[in-house]
């Protein structure tokens, strides 16, 4: 029994620095060990000032080729060198659009500040001089040359603010004729909402018949989002996902890692009637989408050196001369708020990645996310999910204390044994069974709270680094920041605190190594702890507070001395 009790102590030990070399690796800007390399060179430096995706990006369709889109060159409207920056500003987004295209360059969330600085919104869509993340769209058709995300066009409405007491704000850009063919976005953007309702309007004013397919697709460089809006500090979460991700109802929710599509790997269902498309990173996301049920074409692609492109290719039919067919599509950009997210599009929530986890991770934050629609508050929430799961493993745990409660008032026999038989070790393990056999305990019992915990610990864990409502949610005074490790260590010293007078209240292994390790462990956890997110934290200090009281209450009513 105690090689058992050994093997498990020493496998937690392990574990525990395993973690906190990886977690070393992270912090240091070194891969994980956990993780795949970077997709591609991190020098950005290499990304084209104006960076946008070739012809050949757009794959081939029923009617229509890649190799139907125009060079600039083309017979047609010439394309100028640089179109004009239009911004568009409304209650929660300020977005930039390039008349060169019609192309979404700049999206700026106003209601999510960064955590650099607490001051400057979140930039998700930009084009840098380092960094490319761009939404386009735009016509191919076999044969024909037709309007494209390089196709100058001018702005029809005047409106570039939401007024006080609008709903809405709508602005429709329309590109110049491309032999006789003219592309309007109408782009509408409601009060409160991320998702930006696109109506793609197809003009033929030509003296042929047309059959074009619509386009829509996200260009972004291979280079993750800056560490302040990543998982934030030595081991305060898990390594987030950046990279693109396609749903559909054959293939369901497939990401597909840079560094796949460099390697020819990527692999994903190509085509279906429904679906959509997206950009991924950190608590934030950007996707296409089109809710009828349309056949649909999906295509992920390397552009450039670190420059990637995915998109849906949508035939939209013939369209005879003089008529005009529209498409609606949406564009969002904006925070992966989980529920409103399941609200635009079947399984656009997905993007919220928890990974393995995820079978315990939704209902937790479902139910997390319950508490904060009465407590207001993500902090106090978090400490009303842990009683929760207190009260639910309430008999369990209480089971467990007794057994470790009975263990406590056994050391001194099993000291005296020891003594006995300290030259017999066989001799002295068949005493100890006996001794536990006689008095019904079990010695391993109090691990049994720990074991059941961690799962929960560990989904938890992935709940509070995935999700953007954590970010920048306060709890009480300090604590400003529950996605943060908190300022001033208060939790972390109280956590380690707490763990420690756990450790005097469990029983004290007969194993003078293994009571050793019982000090040492605590004391190696609580270096993780002190980088941990604040809310994490806060889950765990109450979950050990909890823990004391209920271990203390059955110690003394089972008449075992705690100071023993």
């Amino acid at each position: 029994m105690n090689d058992l009790r050994r093997t498990l102590l020493w496998s937690v030990f392990f574990v525990s620095l395993l973690m906190l070399w990886d977690g070393w690796l992270r912090h240091t800007g070194q891969p994980s060990l956990f993780a795949p390399a970077p997709a591609a060179s991190a020098a950005a430096a290499s990304t084209p000032a104006v960076a946008t995706p070739t012809a050949a990006s757009v794959p081939a369709a029923t009617g229509a080729t890649a190799a139907a889109v125009p060079a600039s060159d083309g017979a047609s409207a010439p394309v100028p060198a640089k179109g004009e920056l239009i911004t568009l500003t409304t209650d929660v987004t300020k977005v930039t659009i390039d008349t060169l295209g019609g192309s979404v360059v700049k999206v700026e969330l106003l209601k999510h500040l960064s955590q650099e600085d607490k001051v400057s919104p979140v930039v998700i869509l930009d084009q840098t001089a380092t960094h490319t993340y761009q939404a386009q769209s735009g016509l191919v058709a076999s044969g024909a040359a037709l309007p494209t995300h390089k196709t100058l066009f001018s702005v029809v409405s005047k409106e570039r603010a939401l007024a006080a007491d609008a709903k809405e704000l709508v602005v429709t850009l329309e590109s110049q004729p491309v032999d006789g063919v003219k592309l309007v976005k109408t782009f509408t953007f409601e009060r409160g909402n991320y998702a930006i309702d696109v109506k793609q309007e197809v003009v033929n004013g030509s003296a042929v018949a047309i059959r074009p397919s619509l386009y829509v697709q996200l260009l972004r460089d291979g280079t993750p989002p800056p560490a302040a809006e990543g998982p934030g500090g030595f081991l305060s979460g898990p390594v987030a996902y950046t990279g693109m991700a396609i749903y559909s109802a054959k293939g369901k929710y497939q990401k597909i890692d840079f560094k796949h599509i460099e390697e020819g790997k990527a692999e994903f269902e190509k085509a279906d009637d429904n679906g959509w498309i997206a950009m991924v990173q950190h608590h934030f996301a950007s996707a296409w989408i089109e809710n009828d049920k349309l056949p649909r074409e999906f295509f992920a692609k390397k552009v450039d050196n670190n420059l990637y492109a995915t998109g849906m290719l949508l035939p939209m039919g013939e369209i005879a001369p003089g008529q005009t067919k529209a498409l609606d599509t949406k564009l969002f950009v904006g925070p992966q708020e989980e529920v409103k997210l399941s609200q635009l599009a079947d399984g656009l929530e997905l993007v919220k990645d928890y990974g393995w986890t995820t079978i315990m991770a939704k209902p937790l934050f479902w139910l997390l996310n319950k508490l904060h629609g009465f407590l207001s508050n993500w902090g106090w929430s978090i400490v009303a999910l842990v009683v929760l799961l207190k009260a639910a493993f309430f008999w369990l745990n209480a089971s467990a204390y007794r057994s470790m409660a009975k263990m406590k008032a056994l050391n001194p026999r099993i000291a005296a044994l020891k003594e006995t038989y300290k030259s017999d070790p066989q001799k002295q393990q068949q005493e100890m069974l006996r001794i536990y056999r006689e008095e019904k305990v079990n010695p391993i019992g109090g691990c049994l709270p720990i074991l059941i915990q961690i799962p929960v610990f560990i989904a938890l864990y992935s709940v509070l680094s995935s999700s953007v409502e954590i970010r920048n949610a306060p709890w009480i005074g300090w604590i400003t920041d529950l996605s943060l490790k908190d300022p001033y260590y208060v939790l972390p010293a109280l956590m380690t605190a707490s763990t420690l007078l756990q450790t005097w209240l469990n029983p004290k292994p007969a194993d003078e190594m293994q009571a050793k390790m019982m000090w040492i462990m605590p004391m190696i956890f609580s270096v993780m702890f002190f980088f941990f997110p604040a809310g994490l934290v806060l889950y765990w200090l109450t979950n050990n507070l909890l823990s004391i009281a209920q271990q203390w209450f059955i110690n003394k009513q089972l008449g075992v001395n705690n100071n023993a």
